[in-house]
């Protein structure tokens, strides 16, 4: 068994190792509800075999906005030691895209006899295929060489890894994808045309405060940084419903921990407010939906982002641990 103390040393360790390498990928507001899509460790977590899928698009009524729509599988296996699972995930926004392939494991240490406690070390390995589309580009000049003709891809191997503390109340894990990092290079000498996949960080923790034998008030926290642009920072407070219902707010903005040197200091803020909402339509079967509005000029020219989940349980008599909320 591990103490408290070690946990926290472990983290500290595991966060200092990836500060040495060093953001956005796919936008999407209901890795609350998975957190497999941001960390390989949470794999297995649910210790049945779940199935989810979801959809987001992004800024609906621009030209071009991001649209993002992945599947993914999770499992605990060997008394619930391992976890295993895949995700598929197809991003595209403007001209470009990207297809990406992850198999996830996951080493489940329970911390106590009543195996509520558990401490996760998460690995993923796969593939990303990145793309640019050249006939989806409007150059300035007509005929311009440097505009690759049709599309363009290049496929490159991908490893992310990350730790997941939970018990019955709170949780907290750190996680880094695209650790290979490289570039889809169309012209060497041109790197406004050149691809760029870069590694994304993720810190995220929130804990389930019960007010009754009908509600649980949970606050939750996501910080994501890729050490060139903004840092994210989404806070969300969720309230379930007679284990029925969740509802909750999410508020999204970019914040400044750190100096970056080729970030514009004068660079304002961006920000969205939202909700985020499931249903256990039956005891196996959830839906979700979230939406998120601009708070900044960006208003201006998008009707907001949408998105919708649907998970299910393949089986469900499995579960042995008391009830957990993450």
């Amino acid at each position: 068994m591990m103490s408290l103390k070690k946990v926290v040393l472990v983290f500290m360790v595991c966060m200092a190792f990836f500060k040495l390498h060093a953001q956005q990928n796919a936008q999407f507001g209901q890795y609350v509800f998975n957190g497999m899509y941001i960390n390989p460790a949470y794999t297995g977590y649910k210790e049945e075999l779940y199935l989810q899928a979801f959809a987001r698009a992004q800024w609906t009524g621009v030209k071009g906005a991001p649209q993002t729509l992945s599947i993914s599988a999770d499992e605990a296996i060997n008394d619930e030691s391992l976890g295993i699972g895949a995700i598929i995930t197809k991003d595209k926004i403007g001209a470009q895209s990207a297809l990406n392939a992850s198999a996830n494991f996951a080493y489940r240490i329970k911390l106590d006899r009543t195996e509520t406690n558990i401490l996760a070390f998460g690995l993923g390995v796969g593939v990303i295929q990145t793309s640019l589309n050249g006939n989806l580009l409007d150059p300035i000049e007509q005929g311009d060489s440097r505009i690759p003709t049709g599309n363009v891809s290049q496929v490159m191997p991908d490893i992310r890894a990350g730790i997941h503390y939970s018990n019955e109340k709170f949780f907290i894990g750190f996680s880094a994808d695209n650790l290979l990092s490289k570039s889809l290079s169309v012209f060497n000498d041109y790197s406004l045309l050149n691809v760029k996949v870069q590694p994304h960080f993720y810190l995220t923790s929130g804990f389930a405060l019960p007010l009754n034998d009908e509600f649980v008030f949970k606050p939750t926290f996501l910080i994501k940084d890729d050490l060139h642009g903004p840092t994210s920072l989404d806070l969300n407070a969720f309230l379930l419903v007679k284990e029925r219902f969740w509802l909750g707010a999410v508020y999204r903005t970019s914040v400044k921990i750190y100096p970056k040197r080729n970030l514009d200091n004068n660079l304002r803020d961006r920000a969205a407010i939202g909700f985020i909402s499931e249903l256990f339509i039956r005891q196996n079967l959830r839906i979700g939906y979230a939406y998120d509005y601009s708070l900044n000029k960006l208003a201006n020219y998008d009707y907001g982002s949408h998105e919708v989940s649907v998970g299910y349980y393949l089986v469900t008599k499995k579960s042995r641990r008391p009830k957990c909320y993450f």
